[in-house]
This record gives structure tokens, sequence and C-alpha cells, in this order.
């Protein structure tokens, strides 16, 4: 099969790296890229030619390679009409295409009749694990909201005896317990920071500790896990409950991580804007939701902003600030699905799991 891997412009990471490369190659599938696809992952284009690729000059000889493609990889849905309107009308899409945000580019992908497949669409079971974007991405994106947050805070995290007195550790506090929040309290941790959670989901209690942290409940006889092991949507007699033990743990520490998202809706708005006017003077807020609208009131997506003496952190995409480590994960999802759908040469649609990836 001939596999195209195209960089989106405005994210460094990259869909397969020269390891996965060179084993679909040894399958006799033919790759190909745009030179300097991998630049920004620390990946040069040798070592692309030296895993079997065919590396190309320009976006014509890529439009060329897209006329016969049976498969296009990319981070983030493709946008670019010229390469749309160049690909071969059998070609599979695979990649994260985030309805909620680019639903008029799903329709133009429509429009031309291109096949998508949504990576972020998998679901949750455990022989698909090895294919699950949105835990190895979620893994690295906690991992960073950490480091993000240490950089622009004006203390240290552990605590600290010296001579001159004792410094005390800061108090971290991460709203969700999943990929994303159960990487940023071990990382949390790891720096010397005394870490409390919160989690509409009672079953995280659990894990939350395992990893020396504390678990913040707030009483419901709600379930509040869907299926697929994601929070659900709260009844508004829960908002309120949640929003009073939030206001009252929020005013105690320094770092707040929010990681709060419900799969192809807005984020919910958990941190009110009375809550940040409470918080210590030089807290900072990261705020991993800040794409999909953000679960502070005041986030604003792509920037940073300081409100009432705290910093609110809108990175949109924190695994593009560890590109070479993302892509590595990424490539790894990307080349386990692939073993896992193309059989003689073909497609193979028959697995009812993947049934709602296929748009």
């Amino acid at each position: 099969m001939d596999i195209v891997l195209i960089k989106n412009p405005d994210d460094p990471r990259i869909a397969l790296v020269p390891t996965d490369i060179k084993k679909l190659t040894s399958l006799g599938h033919k790759c190909f890229l745009l030179s300097n696809t991998g630049i920004d992952a620390n990946i040069e284009d040798c070592d692309f030619l030296d895993a079997g690729a065919t590396v190309l000059k320009n976006e014509n000889d890529l439009k060329t390679a897209l006329k016969t493609a049976n498969i296009v990889v990319s981070t983030k849905i493709i946008s670019n009409e010229n390469l749309l309107k160049a690909a071969s009308k059998e070609a599979l899409f695979v990649t994260m295409v985030n309805q909620y945000l680019n639903g008029k580019v799903v329709e133009k992908y429509k429009e031309l009749s291109l096949k998508l497949f949504a990576m972020e669409f998998l679901p949750r079971i455990t022989r698909l694990q090895n294919m699950d974007i949105l835990s190895s991405q979620s893994n690295i994106g906690g991992y960073r909201a950490v480091i993000e947050a240490l950089y622009e805070y004006g203390r240290v995290c552990p605590m600290m005896t010296t001579a001159a007195g004792t410094i005390k550790p800061s108090k971290f506090l991460i709203i969700g317990a999943g990929v994303a929040g159960l990487q940023a309290i071990a990382t949390a941790k790891r720096m010397g920071a005394v870490v409390s959670v919160f989690d509409v989901r009672t079953a995280a209690k659990e894990q939350v500790e395992s990893l020396g942290a504390t678990f913040i409940e707030v009483e419901s006889k709600e379930n509040l896990e869907t299926s697929g092991g994601y929070a659900k949507e709260t009844s508004e007699e829960y908002k309120k409950d949640q929003a009073a033990k939030l206001s009252e743990e929020i005013k105690k520490v320094d770092v707040v991580i929010t990681t709060a998202n419900i799969p192809g809706r807005a984020a919910p708005k958990l941190v009110t804007e009375e809550m940040i006017k409470s918080m210590k003077n030089g807290s900072i807020i990261v705020d991993m939701a800040a794409e999909m609208g953000g679960n502070t009131d005041l986030t604003e997506a792509g920037t940073n902003v300081k409100k009432y003496g705290t910093l609110i952190i809108g990175e949109k995409n924190l695994t593009a600030k560890v590109p070479e480590s993302s892509s590595n994960l990424f490539s790894r999802n990307i080349f386990n699905l692939l073993q896992h759908i193309i059989k003689d040469n073909l497609i193979d649609k028959s697995d009812e799991a993947l049934e709602k990836c296929f748009l």
C-alpha cells in the first residue's frame, strides 16, 4: 500500500517516525513524505531514507504521491484544499479529526468524497489499547502541564530545609483524574508537591490515592461515568455542590491543573471568575481544555493571561511542547492501527469496535 505522511503546518509533531516506517516498508508498503517533515521533532530526512521512505522535494511531488495514496496519516485533520483535491478518492485519511472544532473541514471531505478515520473515536477496550492516541497524547500533556506551571511559578516546588529556614512544598489541585490528570499527579508528586485531586468519578479515588494524592469527594448518588470510562455531564444539583467544594479548595492551593473534557462537546466550565479572584496572588492555572473552550471562565485559548494576580495558561496543544516524545507515541499508535486494519493490501472494516471511527 502507498502511505503518505503529511505534517500539519501548525503542529511540530508527526504521525509516523522512522522506526515505524521501517516496519511498514519491511511489510512491503511504500511511504512518502515531504523533505523536512520531521525537523521539528529532531528527525532528519536521512533517517526517513534509511527507513525505506521516499522523501519528496516539494508540494507538487506530494500531490503526485497523493493521487495513488491508499492511506494518508497526520496528527490533525488536513485542511489544505489543494492537497485534498489531489488525493485519490480511495485514500483513507487517518488522523485526529476533532469534529467539534473542525465541522466545516469534515464537510469538505464529504463534498470531495474523501474518507476519514477518526483516531479519537477508538473505544477504550483492552485489545485496542495499543492504538489509543487519546491516552498516549494525554499522558504527555499531563506531564507537560506540570512543567509549564512550574516554569511560570515564582517559587520552588518541593519542601526545602536550609540554614536560613524551611520552604513549604507547593500545593497542587488537579481537576480530573483521567489519563492526563493521573500523569499530572505523578509528575507533581515527583517534583515534591502536595497534591489534591477532584474527579466526578468515585472509581478514580483508588488510582489517585495510589499515587499519594488526596481525593476530594462530592457526595452524590449519580453514576457519573460512561461505559467508555469518561466523565458524564452532571446534574445542576451536583454542579452546585461541586462548585461549593472547589471554591473551598481552590483558595488553599498554588497551582491548579484542569483536565475536564467531554468528547465531542465544549469543555465544562468548572472554575469561575469568583474562584479565581479568591486564589493566592502569584497562583497558576493550567487549563488543558483550553482548545475546547476551557474549564475556567477566563481562559483564552492559545495564550496566557493574568487576572486577579493569577496566571491562566491556555496552551492549546501541550503535547506539541514535547514533539519528539509525543511523535514517537503517536506513531506507535498509528502503526498498530494500520497493522490491524490492513489485510491483504486492503482496508478491513470488519472490526465492529472500529465502526464509529470510519467517517
